[in-house]
């Protein structure tokens, strides 16, 4: 009996050898964030300056070139990015129905000032537009880079929702042909827009930067930029 005991403790000792050594859920969590890149925070000035210039160009661009939207960050919700955007964005709750059909809810459009109960007059605009971002470095991209940042949630500012007549006044100009009609927001925009190319190494063309500039160096001056870049 004692001779099957032993038996039995050193299988189990074995056992407990072979099992591989797991950190704790604290240790896996710092692990994980040391693994996301560090995001850089610099002034609007600062940002504006580490922008690569060079000319744009559209040739060959369609919007099929960016897959979207995907089945967002959750794919068992049912919800597609655009819905999973709305949805963080809401300042009230939407009721979420089948195959994601939101009903209720109520959002502010930041570009306009605008309050929205009906999710059906928002757009999800891409800060950058896809037209935009295709002239500043996304014509040399992969097909799954490119998909990437036309559902990038990784972000929080590059996707937004808005009210689809100001987003489509916005069509895929840069800040040196549009920024949006609340003056108050301005800042917020330009930070934005210069956060996002950042974070995805886009460039800017001559007309662009010295638009930014003027921001930067003027009303803006106090506007703290924050990326990280993508993966």
């Amino acid at each position: 009996m004692i001779k099957n005991l032993m038996r039995g403790l050193g299988a189990l000792s074995l056992s407990l050898a072979l099992v591989p050594l797991l950190p704790p859920p604290a240790a896996q969590t710092a692990q994980a964030a040391q693994a996301a890149p560090a995001a850089e925070v610099t002034t609007l000035a600062d940002a504006v300056g580490l922008l690569k210039v060079t000319e744009e160009d559209r040739a060959g661009y369609t919007r099929a070139s960016f897959r979207h939207w995907t089945a967002g960050e959750d794919a068992t919700d049912g919800c597609d990015t655009a819905a999973e955007v709305l949805l963080a964005e809401a300042v009230v709750a939407p009721a979420v129905g089948t195959s994601c059909k939101l009903t209720g809810g109520r959002w502010t459009s930041y570009f306009d000032g605008q309050e929205v109960t009906d999710a059906g007059s928002l757009d999800v605009a891409h800060t950058v537009a896809l037209g935009e971002a295709w002239d500043s470095g996304a014509s040399a991209w992969t097909a799954g880079r490119r998909e990437a940042y036309a559902n990038d949630q990784g972000a929080d500012v590059s996707l937004v929702a808005v009210t689809s007549r100001t987003n489509r006044r916005k069509s895929d100009h840069d800040p040196a042909d549009w920024m949006p009609p609340s003056p108050e927001v301005q800042c917020r925009y330009t930070g934005e827009w210069v956060s996002t190319k950042l974070r995805w190494q886009l460039t800017a063309d001559d007309r662009e930067l010295e638009a930014l500039k003027v921001y930067a160096e003027g009303p803006c001056e106090d506007t703290i930029v924050r990326y990280a870049p993508a993966s």
